[in-house]
């Protein structure tokens, strides 16, 4: 794989003396524990706890850059912008002037160099080198923002990058299933993307409570599928009859016309029961494991 064109996702800019605090009272993540130089995933939910969008943010000296899907980036920019009010936070869209490339492979280090960029040390590291950042993923890849001038260097292939996240079990939210599911249902907890001990942000009530009470029935598991999906498609299985029984999240083609997918699935028996897409005569998910444990 060589460098790819990050063409489906968008990147939000957060900078004023208030925007940690700010963030960290709307996000899942602990911006408070954010220090310049690293990552985290993260959610936004509604009141109700359902996530509106996942992401990965990080921080600078300056101040903190979101990536997140395209397709949501200016709804997700207008509400927080409402919340605001007299904190002293800008947001921007800096899509226009800047673009992300994903790179995965040996001959990774080259890549970044060519590009002007230095490798990070650690998982979740981001090294900054003049305006090109360079942040290190997990499944051994890197998202790199560069100038939108350097960016035509990057092939277009946005379905290889997603075949990735979908391999390190990482969810990005998308129209299809916005207000689906709470963050622990997509794994937002076991790639620390939710913290327990933060305090208040918009859901944290609803979400501690599916915690504390252990009442998380579903959670997010990747197949493959001999056959197309998309995300927010139901799958069924007989144990609970014509009632949809889970949601796919993410879907990318594999090799051999196979589909992989990250799926949300009932805890009770999505190891022992066979999912169908679309209805119990649809193609059968394969579960196949994820890089961390679901457990």
């Amino acid at each position: 794989m060589t460098a790819v064109a990050l063409s489906q996702f968008a990147l939000l800019r957060f900078s004023g003396v208030d925007a940690q605090g700010f963030l960290h009272a709307q996000l899942t993540c602990d911006v408070l524990a954010l220090k310049h130089g690293n990552s985290t995933y993260g959610g936004y939910c509604t009141p109700k706890g359902r996530l509106l969008a996942t992401f990965l943010l990080w921080a600078d000296e300056a101040g903190y850059t979101m990536l997140l899907p395209s397709v949501l980036a200016e709804a997700i920019r207008k509400r927080l912008t409402m919340y605001i009010l007299r904190s002293k936070v800008k947001v921007d869209d800096i899509t226009p002037a800047h673009a992300g490339i994903g790179i995965h492979g040996a001959d990774a280090p080259q890549q970044i160099a060519a590009l002007g960029g230095n490798m990070p040390g650690r998982l979740h590291g981001v090294s900054v080198a003049g305006d090109v950042s360079v942040i290190r993923l997990p499944v051994d890849r890197y998202l790199l923002t560069v100038p939108r001038a350097q960016a035509g260097v990057a092939a277009d292939d946005t379905g290889a990058w997603a075949q990735l996240d979908i391999a390190a079990g990482i969810p990005f939210i998308l129209p299809a299933t916005q207000e689906e599911f709470v963050p622990q249902m997509v794994n937002l907890d076991l790639i620390g993307g939710l913290s327990y001990t933060k305090g208040c942000y918009p859901g944290q009530e609803i979400v501690a409570r599916t915690h504390y009470l252990g009442k998380l029935k579903q959670r997010m598991y990747r197949a493959q599928l001999a056959a197309a999906a998309a995300p927010g498609d139901k799958l069924y299985c007989a144990d609970l009859g014509d009632q949809a029984s889970g949601r796919i999240v993410a879907s990318a083609r594999g090799a051999d016309n196979q589909h992989d997918v990250l799926a949300v699935l009932q805890t009770a028996n999505a190891q022992s029961t066979q999912y169908h897409l679309g209805s119990l005569q649809g193609p059968v998910l394969r579960v196949v494991p994820l890089p961390y444990a679901t457990n």
